[in-house]
This record gives structure tokens, C-alpha cells and sequence, in this order.
């Protein structure tokens, strides 16, 4: 496999240390904390260890920044084990306390009724530049020190659909959207892994995400005067994923009020609406920050 993708795989493949007890490596992706998305993936795999059905949902809290220094443990909950659902709770372990919380829902599937609202109507992948290719044009804006971190590939092939300048933002309409998937096909055995790809879209269901809401302000997650952090998360797989196919992810802020801003998202792939997303991060501003 391509190596970026053989790390994600591997990142989101825990150990396990005892019955509902994981061990996740840790790995320095946005900076000095943690990266969200990589807690999401990794709290979900291993709630699924733990489970014979997919999640449908997953509700979580991040409570403190996690240090990509150490490894991070997983403790798993079995609350419910039903016909048709099963209820896990997860905690990550980090020196000692609780960095995050997040509750896991799995159902079997099943056929009912069926609807979703219109896709919207963008360009397709193969019509947009690449972001590594993109942040290559923005090579004279990028200071020396952020540099190297900057230009760094994500673990996942990014094309994005609303294009600016992060070190030159203006106020724009609160939309964010853009493709994302593994930069080549996985081999069968994961690909037909169905936690390892709901855990790859809750990885990847954090990218540039809570910026959504600091478009309208003109300010970016570079903003030298905001502090951002994500609150919480929420995702709802309403049909099979596929990680290694190109998925449209659609966002879009409702309202940011009291240093919060509240983000949706939706996610497509081959015409379905397979995930829907929500997260409330914190948007402080520096100068008003209460000490």
C-alpha cells in the first residue's frame, strides 16, 4: 500500500491489552496535540472490536488535548447488547485521565423506508486540483517556521471544491466542501472491513471542519488572534462506506455565538448521502480570552 495509507491503517489498528482494553499510537498530524480525527477512528475501532454489527452512530466529548507523545488507552463498556442494537461506551486513557468520551451505537441492518435530500451539484474529483497541489501556489505565503508542517501530506487524498487563501482570508458564506479517500484502493481483506472504514471516515470526518464557521469572520485556523479547539462530535453512518472511494464531504455553519461555532455536515458517495456529521467547536478570541 501506498505509505500514507499503510500508516493510517495502522493507526487505526489498536492492541489489545485486556477484555474491552486497547492501546492506539499517537502521531504528531496538525501539531501539538493530538488530532482529533485520530481519537474518533480510534474510539470507534475499538468500541467495534466489541461488537457483530456496524455503528450507526457515535456521539463524543473532547475533554482535554491529547498528547501525541504517548500512546492513548481505550476502555470499552458493553451497556447493552440487544437484537437489533448494541450501546458501547468509550474512554481515552492518557496519563492518567480521561481526554475523551464518546458513546457508540451499532444496529443490524435492515430495509425500510428511504429518503435524502439532493446532492448539490459540484464539480466532479477528476475536474479539481489536489490540496498538496494547491498548497504548492501557496508556497510565498507560507512563513519559514510553519513551513515543513504546512506542506505536509495528509494520510488521505484531499480535493478541494471551496479554494482560498488561509494566510489571506476573507469573509465568505459559512460553506465548506471538498473529496476525500485513501490514496489507493485498500487490499480486499480491508476493504471489506467494514469497522476499518466507518473508523477512516471518522478520522476524516474532522479535516477542516470547524473552520467552516470562521469563514463568515474572515479568519482561518492560521488566525493569529483565535483560539480553536473542537468541543464535541457526531456522526451517523445511514449506509455502507467505502474509505478507498471518493466521498464528498459538505459542510456548512449555522450559528457562532458565545466563542462556539456550531458546524453540519453531510457526507456522499455514488449519488447516497451515507454520513451526516455535527460538531460545536470553541472560536475565543485572544484578547477577550478569560484568565
Amino acid at each position: 500500500m501506498n505509505a500514507l495509507t499503510q500508516d493510517l491503517v495502522d493507526l487505526l489498528t489498536l492492541e489489545k491489552l485486556e477484555e474491552h482494553i486497547f492501546r492506539g499510537q499517537s502521531r504528531n498530524l496538525v501539531g501539538k496535540r493530538v488530532f482529533g480525527g485520530q481519537v474518533l477512528g480510534q474510539a470507534l475501532r475499538a468500541a467495534s472490536y466489541t461488537a457483530d454489527r456496524p455503528a450507526h452512530s457515535m456521539h463524543a466529548y473532547f475533554l482535554y488535548g491529547g498528547d501525541i507523545n504517548a500512546p492513548i488507552i481505550y476502555e470499552v463498556d458493553k451497556l447493552r447488547d440487544g437484537k437489533s442494537f448494541l450501546s458501547r461506551q468509550v474512554r481515552a486513557i492518557q496519563h492518567g485521565r480521561t481526554i475523551f468520551s464518546a458513546m457508540v451505537s451499532f444496529a443490524t441492518p435492515e430495509e425500510g423506508l428511504n429518503y435524502q435530500v439532493a446532492e448539490p451539484d459540484y464539480p466532479a474529483p477528476n475536474e479539481l486540483k489536489s490540496e498538496q497541489e494547491l498548497k504548492e501556489n501557496l508556497i510565498s505565503f507560507i512563513p519559514e517556521n510553519i513551513r515543513a508542517a504546512f506542506m505536509r501530506p495528509r494520510q488521505v487524498e484531499i480535493k478541494p471544491i471551496n479554494i482560498g487563501n488561509p494566510f489571506q482570508p476573507q469573509p465568505e458564506a459559512p460553506l465548506n466542501a471538498f473529496y476525500m479517500k485513501t490514496y489507493e484502493k485498500l487490499p480486499q481483506q480491508l476493504a471489506d472491513d467494514v469497522a476499518l472504514n466507518q473508523s477512516i471516515v471518522a478520522f476524516y470526518s474532522d479535516y477542516s471542519f470547524m473552520v467552516t464557521a470562521l469563514r463568515p469572520h474572515g479568519m482561518t485556523y492560521l488566525s493569529p488572534s483565535i483560539q480553536i479547539a473542537s468541543i464535541d462530535h457526531a456522526i451517523y453512518f445511514h449506509k455502507p462506506v467505502k474509505a478507498d472511494e471518493w466521498m464528498l464531504y459538505d459542510m456548512d455553519a449555522t450559528v457562532t455565538a458565545s466563542s462556539r461555532g456550531l458546524n453540519h455536515g453531510r457526507m456522499w458517495q455514488n449519488g447516497e448521502l451515507v454520513c451526516s456529521t455535527v460538531q460545536e467547536g470553541l472560536m475565543r478570541m485572544r484578547e477577550i480570552e478569560q484568565r
